[in-house]
């Protein structure tokens, strides 16, 4: 990998992980280091998605892509800390169409709000500070 495309996706990472550290801070109180890795993640994800299909492809299905990503990487992590590590970090249990207590629909549509937010963020990342084509959304 070129040593711009590393720097890049490092700052995505380190990005994302802090906006999504700081969302759970600000709207739940705490938040776990976990959150961080699994934010940063994301974030690149949503910048890989859009590059690979050049931003052509509509924002819709992009949204639809990343989400099904966020909801498979919070599934993963929520086995992975909640389940196997019992750390206890979140536990969806109470809310409806809930699948083991880590996923739920109801998060999983408010994630897909964050997930248009991130997906031009990110896209807007590499046009400003990486010098990339600006990237040109389409709705439909």
């Amino acid at each position: 990998m070129h040593q711009k495309k590393l720097k890049k996706y490092l700052f995505l990472w380190a990005v994302g992980g802090s906006l999504y550290y700081s969302f759970e801070m600000i709207f739940r109180g705490f938040s776990h280091w976990s959150m961080f890795l699994l934010g940063g993640i994301c974030l690149m994800f949503f910048e890989f998605q859009g590059w690979c299909v050049g931003w052509d492809d509509p924002m819709w299905i992009q949204v639809l892509r990343s989400t099904i990503f966020v909801v498979a990487c919070e599934f993963i992590t929520g086995i992975i800390v909640n389940k196997w590590m019992d750390w206890k970090v979140w536990d969806y249990s109470d809310q409806p169409y809930q699948l083991f207590g880590q996923i739920c629909l109801p998060f999983a549509v408010l994630f897909s709000g964050l997930v248009v937010l991130g997906i031009l963020f990110s896209g807007m990342i590499g046009y400003w500070m990486f010098g990339e084509e600006k990237p040109k959304y389409r709705i439909l």
